[in-house]
């Protein structure tokens, strides 16, 4: 066992604090890792304050790593000491049911093992995060930082980058196509980014007009203020595809009355009831799709950092210390960062 040291949510009414706890030693297909950046997800803030229900205390959070390899097990053949690499939300799954052997491993039909908040399926230890100094994960669920990737930017590419992409790839998202993309946060900033290097021509819905100058600075082509009916009007039945990265409850019927006919509306922030009501008109009368999309695999995930690389594709972050995650949190809740918190985890060693 190796002695870790972390930052923890002991309860879901305390701040953050440090903790230690112990890294099985690696197996013979793990690869160990020092981690030197994790992303800050909304996901994070809902494991500490335990929105969900489902959180065991102490949890560290954390599952968008950029570390080191330190030593690896004696049947790994991908990695090595001083590899560059990344883990996501994903630390492991059954392997063997058909999405697995499909590699779209987020849709287990067991289960995904998560990086923290999970029963380990070897060892039934629980999971934790990288909001520490060290992690150890089994080699297939290890990516490889391409050559030239800055990596603080890189980390959130490993949740808001893969969210966003892995619809893009999976619909056929290319030349040609017109894609909305809803809402200008760190799913919509990437969103943007992506379908613009995929060839799309990318219009940006907010609800917000300050937010029209900042949509254009990172691609879009066009804006549509979505509170502006005339607006709203003038774009009925024009796009292929509607990126909808809202995470929140919203009103959905608007936005696919500006899909063409086979047009595809894909839910990838919303995770709640849809209110108001889906008029079911606006998908009949014109065979459109409403559809949602769950991170992705983990050979597109490694797809994805390389298209970022070669594109020089980044997220835009904050760098924060791990002391100051709280604020980071409180922040996060507000809206007030552009467009993610990165930890940098040297300052844990304060």
């Amino acid at each position: 066992m190796s002695q870790t040291r972390a930052y923890a949510a002991h309860a879901a009414d305390q701040p953050m604090a440090p903790f230690n706890f112990e890294r099985r030693q690696p197996r013979k297909d793990d690869v160990a890792i020092e981690i030197l950046y994790c992303g800050v997800c909304h996901s994070d803030l809902h494991f500490a304050r335990n929105d969900w229900g489902v959180t065991r205390f102490p949890i560290v959070p954390g599952h968008e790593i950029v570390g080191r390899v330190t030593a690896v097990g004696d049947e790994v053949s991908q990695f090595q000491a001083g590899d560059l690499v990344g883990v996501g939300c994903m630390v492991d799954s059954c392997r063997h049911c058909q999405p697995c052997r499909d590699g779209v491993e987020q849709f287990c039909l067991e289960g995904v093992t998560m990086t923290y908040g999970s029963d380990d399926r070897q060892d039934g230890s629980f999971t934790q995060g990288g909001y520490s100094d060290q992690i150890v994960v089994s080699e297939h669920f290890v990516l490889r930082m391409p050559e030239g990737i800055d990596l603080a930017s890189a980390a959130p590419i490993l949740c808001a980058g893969i969210t966003t992409y892995s619809p893009l790839r999976h619909f056929g998202v290319k030349a040609g196509h017109r894609v909305g993309v809803i809402g200008m946060g760190g799913l919509g900033h990437m969103g943007v980014k992506l379908a613009k290097a995929l060839g799309a021509e990318v219009t940006v819905f907010t609800r917000s007009s300050a937010k029209v100058e900042e949509a254009r600075h990172h691609g879009a082509d066009h804006v549509v203020v979505s509170t502006d009916d005339e607006q709203m009007t003038a774009v009925a039945e024009t796009f292929d595809f509607m990126l909808d990265t809202v995470p929140v409850q919203h009103d959905l019927n608007p936005y696919l009355a500006a899909l063409k006919y086979d047009g595809t509306h894909i839910l990838v922030g919303l995770l709640e009831p849809i209110e108001p009501t889906v008029e079911a008109a606006n998908l009949v009368t014109k065979r459109r799709v409403l559809t949602g999309s769950l991170i992705g695999g983990i050979a597109e995930t490694q797809e994805l950092l390389d298209f970022c690389a070669k594109h020089d594709i980044r997220c835009d972050i904050e760098m924060v210390d791990i002391q100051d995650i709280d604020t980071a949190f409180k922040r996060m809740e507000k809206g007030d960062v552009r467009y993610r918190f990165v930890i940098d985890m040297a300052s844990l060693k304060a």
